[in-house]
């Protein structure tokens, strides 16, 4: 066995996360950056730091969950969601369950309740959003962000629920309250169900195809029928039907 295979043995075994569901190019050659970066010659040595820092580890998964985000990306893609998804949905269900996949540092479960604002109260408004990674969950849940992570929000959106404070922006409370956040490994942990729209996206182009093609049968089982999957804008699903998928709009797939 080579020094990685090591490696993802005893990183799943210590932390139930499979380094083999990702592409394994892409995560060798960012994590070999970390540990040469801290001074390891080898994955075993970063292991055996790692598996007693736990500021070594956290490190690790920040690394390994690529936290790229931002508030409203690629905003075509939302206003579709605006425009077109969610009105369809509630004409199916005035009360919609929601889930923001894979949430990173918070901008996407905060964008989706400040879509869902403009068709019900804040009051009515409850979204699931989970991550892998703990450090993240905490910095979602401070809901502080840089300016570069508004370069997209509409100023009417940005007036109505940002505060700004020095040169950051904090998500009004009201917002905070309609997002719970909890830790959850995607490949590992089971998924809850009957929900009306998942977002999961810029996060399934890292996986494996085998690794993709479960999350999609998961997501798909996790969906009400006519419910939503949601996914990032290289994440097209060629065979949506073979999910029990219809494409419903470039990058939107409706459960049927």
């Amino acid at each position: 066995m080579n020094d990685y295979q090591d490696f993802i043995t005893k990183v799943h075994r210590k932390t139930g996360i499979d380094l083999s569901c990702y592409k394994e190019a892409q995560m060798k050659r960012r994590l070999t950056s970390l540990y040469e970066k801290k001074g390891f010659k080898s994955f075993q040595e970063f292991f055996n730091v790692m598996s007693t820092d736990k500021d070594l580890l956290d490190e690790f998964l920040d690394r390994m969950t690529i936290n790229v985000s931002e508030f409203y990306r690629n905003a075509k893609r939302w206003e579709v969601l605006q425009k077109k998804i969610i009105p369809k949905l509630l004409e199916k269900n005035k009360q919609l369950k929601v889930w923001s996949a894979a949430c990173s540092t918070g901008e996407e479960p905060y964008t989706i309740a400040m879509i869902l604002s403009h068709f019900m109260p804040l009051s009515q408004i409850q979204i699931l959003a989970t991550d892998l990674d703990e450090t993240v969950i905490a910095r979602a849940e401070n809901g502080i962000y840089p300016d570069r992570s508004l370069v997209e929000v509409p100023d009417d959106i940005k007036r109505k629920f940002f505060t700004k404070d020095g040169i950051f922006y904090k998500v009004n409370d009201d917002i905070k309250r309609t997002v719970t956040f909890k830790k959850h490994n995607l490949l590992a942990d089971p998924f809850d169900n009957n929900f009306d729209l998942i977002v999961c996206r810029n996060v399934l182009i890292y996986f494996t195809e085998d690794a993709k093609e479960v999350l999609y049968r998961k997501f798909s089982a996790a969906l009400k029928n006519g419910g939503i999957l949601f996914v990032g804008s290289t994440e097209q699903i060629f065979n949506p039907q073979s999910f029990g998928f219809e494409t419903e709009d470039t990058f939107f797939y409706r459960k049927v």
